[in-house]
C-alpha cells in the first residue's frame, strides 16, 4: 500500500506507483494504437471514440457495483465536466492519429502534465518548488520541439495539442474527485457522459466493415483505455496530481515503441529530441519529489 497524501514516500513506494503509472498509460497507447489502425482502415474518428465510451460503460457496468443510491451522484457537475473533458480528449487525439505519427502525437499531447501542473498549482493549493518548474520549462522546450510551432506544425498536430489541453485539465478533475467517488464509479461516470456526448459524432457515420479484425481493434481501442484510466483513477487517490503529473511522461516510451514496431514511423531529429527533454522533465521531476519525501 502507497503511503497517504503529506506522508514521507519511501523508493519502493515511488516505485509502486511509478509501476502502476505506467502499465496505465501503456495500456492507453495500446488502445491508441487500436484506435489508428482503425482510423487506416477508414473508419471515422467520432465512431471509434463513441464505440470505446459505450463498450467500456458496458463492460464496467456489471463490476461497478452501482447502487441506486449512487446515482445522484453521477449527476455532479463536476463528474459531468470530468467526463466531458476525457470524451473530448479522446476524440480530439484519435482525429490526430489518423494523420500523424503515434509518438509525434503523444510528444505534443504532453502538454496536458503542463497543464495538469499548472491547474494543480491553481485550483489544488499544490506548491512546487523552483526545481521542478524549471524541469516543467524543459518538457514544454521538448513538445515545442515536437510541435515545431510557426513552422511545419500540421492541423493533427494541432489537434494533438488540444488533446493534452483537454487531458490535463481532465487530470486535475480526476484529483478533485477521486476521493469522494469510488474508483469503479468514477470510471463508469465518465464512460457514460463521454457515450451520451459523442453518440451525436458515432452515430452519423456510415459504420464499417464488420470484420474480424475491424471488430477486435474496436474492442482493443475499448478496453484498453478503460482499463487504464481506471489504474489512473487508482494512483490518483494515492498521490498528488503534481508528482502523477511527470510519471504520466513515461507514456512516451510506450508511444515511441508503438510508433516503431507497429507503423515503422520514425521520429525526426528535432521530434527525437523533443522527446527526450520531455523524458528528462519527468524523470526530473520525480527524482526531485522523492528526495524531498
Amino acid at each position: 500500500m502507497l503511503q497517504p497524501k503529506g506522508a514521507a514516500m519511501t523508493v519502493q513506494d515511488l516505485s509502486r506507483l511509478a509501476g502502476l503509472v505506467f502499465v496505465s498509460v501503456t495500456l492507453i497507447v495500446i488502445g491508441d494504437t487500436c484506435g489508428k489502425l482503425l482510423g487506416q482502415r477508414g473508419v471515422d474518428p467520432g465512431l471509434i471514440a463513441f464505440s470505446r465510451f459505450l463498450i467500456g460503460a458496458f463492460v464496467i457496468l456489471p463490476i461497478s457495483g452501482l447502487r441506486l443510491a449512487e446515482l445522484r451522484s453521477l449527476l455532479q457537475w463536476r463528474i459531468i465536466l470530468r467526463g466531458a473533458l476525457i470524451a473530448g480528449g479522446i476524440f480530439s487525439i484519435l482525429t490526430a492519429l489518423k494523420t500523424e505519427p503515434i509518438a509525434d502525437v503523444f510528444g505534443a499531447f504532453f502538454i496536458g502534465p503542463v497543464v495538469a501542473y499548472v491547474l494543480a498549482i491553481i485550483l489544488l493549493g499544490e506548491r512546487p518548488t523552483l526545481g521542478r518548474s524549471l524541469f516543467l520549462a524543459v518538457g514544454f522546450a521538448g513538445v515545442m520541439l515536437v510541435v515545431k510551432p510557426g513552422f511545419g506544425m500540421r492541423p493533427g498536430i494541432g489537434f494533438a495539442l488540444l488533446a493534452g489541453t483537454f487531458y490535463g485539465c481532465f487530470l486535475v478533475a480526476t484529483r478533485l474527485v477521486a476521493n469522494t467517488v469510488r474508483p469503479r464509479l468514477l470510471l463508469l461516470s465518465q464512460l457514460v457522459v463521454g457515450s451520451a456526448l459523442l453518440a451525436p459524432f458515432g452515430l452519423s457515420v456510415p459504420l464499417p466493415d464488420p470484420s474480424t479484425a475491424t471488430l477486435l481493434l474496436i474492442l482493443g481501442s475499448a478496453l484498453g483505455s478503460a482499463s487504464g484510466n481506471y489504474l489512473l483513477v487508482l494512483a490518483n487517490r494515492r498521490a498528488e496530481a503534481s508528482l502523477i503529473a511527470p510519471l504520466i511522461y513515461t507514456q512516451l516510451v510506450s508511444a515511441t515503441l508503438a510508433s516503431l514496431i507497429v507503423f515503422r514511423d520514425t521520429p525526426d531529429l528535432f521530434a527525437l529530441v523533443g522527446l527526450a527533454l520531455i523524458l528528462l522533465s519527468g524523470a526530473g521531476s520525480l527524482w526531485l519529489k522523492w528526495r524531498a519525501s
